[in-house]
């Protein structure tokens, strides 16, 4: 089974558990923080996969780091460590805020500008681009890039609108050159 089934399959049935306990955005605000943990410290990935370590010993590293999470996103971290796949515990994080992001018609967007933006044109922004890719609403996340000179380009999953004054300078130039 590939990694990312793994995931998904975890993912889902931590979904289903917080669904069930009306506890969606309580999960997932807790693996954001897990998911940052995990990539802030890679030397934690590391420690789950050296084989020096029994098992009791880094479920006992997870519960001490992630004593303030509920039980069963705990839980699940634990599953995970106890079947030798802390590796896929990124993965889970991802598929679930997937889930819960189809569970209330939102999608992720990350929004290069060449300012900050502020909240006004942020709520603009989604309000514009979550009609065209069918959400209610969009949750962005605002990158500086010096190098757009002007616009926004916005990425929504694997979809990129590129309204930057640099994407269509470069667009003009393949048009004159051909």
């Amino acid at each position: 089974m590939s990694s990312s089934a793994v995931a998904k399959r975890y993912a889902l049935a931590l979904f289903e558990i917080s669904k069930e306990n009306k506890q969606i955005e309580t999960v997932e605000a807790e693996l954001r923080v897990i998911k940052k943990v995990f990539l802030d410290n890679k030397e934690l990935g590391v420690l789950l996969e050296t084989p020096r370590l029994t098992i009791q010993k880094k479920k006992a590293i997870l519960k001490d780091a992630f004593a303030n999470v509920s039980l069963p996103v705990l839980n699940t971290i634990l599953l995970l460590t106890d079947r030798h796949r802390g590796d896929q515990i990124v993965g889970v994080v991802d598929a679930f805020i997937e889930l819960a992001n189809e569970e209330h018609g939102i999608a992720d967007a990350t929004v290069y500008s060449v300012r900050s933006l502020t909240d006004d044109e942020k709520n603009a922004v989604s309000a514009s681009f979550s009609k065209r890719v069918g959400k209610k609403s969009l949750r962005i996340t605002n990158v500086r890039d010096e190098d757009l000179l002007g616009g926004l380009k916005v990425h929504i999953g694997n979809r990129i609108f590129d309204g930057s004054l640099k994407g269509k300078l470069n667009r003009l130039e393949r048009e004159l050159v051909r």
